[in-house]
């Protein structure tokens, strides 16, 4: 959808993103003692490019995701999945992810519906940004540079369960009553700069810009 943006729009919000510091495991105070998740996927690596076919350039399905270290006493597994970076006040939510059986799991390439695809009936998703329960693939401005997405995955206790179709608010509220441990792994993408020439230097291709020289004022 943002593809067709044209780049200085992206230009002109690159110093505007929401920040890890406001992604949901950064939001929520975990009680004392809460365990840590070990998240991984098998698409990518921590901090490595989501590959073209989970993003709206490709097909655009869900990732697949894995996670071990649930606590024993764990009852339900819950993820969601946040663009740090998203010229927006708050992280856009990707997707939501609710009622995963306590212990060990993973998420299959695909799990989560997705524009043009079907996932697996059995999971239960939550509702994005744009108010839709499914995945949104990553979908950043041209031009706004290399964007983070947050894969979260957290352990809850026994407690009342997080009904409908719930939306970012309802599962920080149930992580900060509930919470017994959480983790996340760090995939990126970044549209390219269609303003940028292919033979550019690599610091302006990575948007960076060039310093300017300005050529001297010739006497009349």
């Amino acid at each position: 959808m943002l593809e067709k943006l044209p780049d200085a729009v992206g230009h002109a919000l690159r110093d505007q993103r929401a920040g890890l510091d406001k992604i949901a495991f950064n939001q929520v105070d975990l009680r004392q003692g809460a365990g840590a998740l070990t998240v991984a996927s098998l698409s990518f690596t921590d901090h490595g490019p989501l590959p073209v076919d989970c993003t709206a350039d490709g097909a655009g399905r869900s990732p697949p995701l894995q996670w071990t270290g649930v606590p024993p006493q764990a009852s339900e597994v819950v993820v969601i999945v946040e663009d740090a970076d998203a010229p927006t006040p708050q992280p856009l939510v990707h997707a939501i992810v609710v009622g995963l059986p306590p212990g060990d799991g993973a998420l299959q390439l695909g799990a989560l519906d997705s524009p043009g695809h079907d996932g697996e009936a059995d999971v239960a998703t939550g509702r994005n940004s744009y108010l839709q329960a499914r995945w949104l693939p990553p979908d950043p401005p041209p031009g706004h540079g290399t964007h983070r997405y947050v894969f979260q995955v957290f352990a809850l206790e026994a407690g009342a369960a997080i009904g409908g179709t719930p939306g970012r608010g309802a599962v920080l509220d149930a992580i900060r009553e509930r919470g017994l441990a959480g983790g996340y792994v760090v995939g990126t993408y970044a549209r390219p700069d269609g303003s940028v020439p292919a033979d550019a230097p690599a610091a302006t291709a990575a948007g960076v810009d060039p310093v300017r020289v300005t050529p001297p004022i010739r006497p009349a």
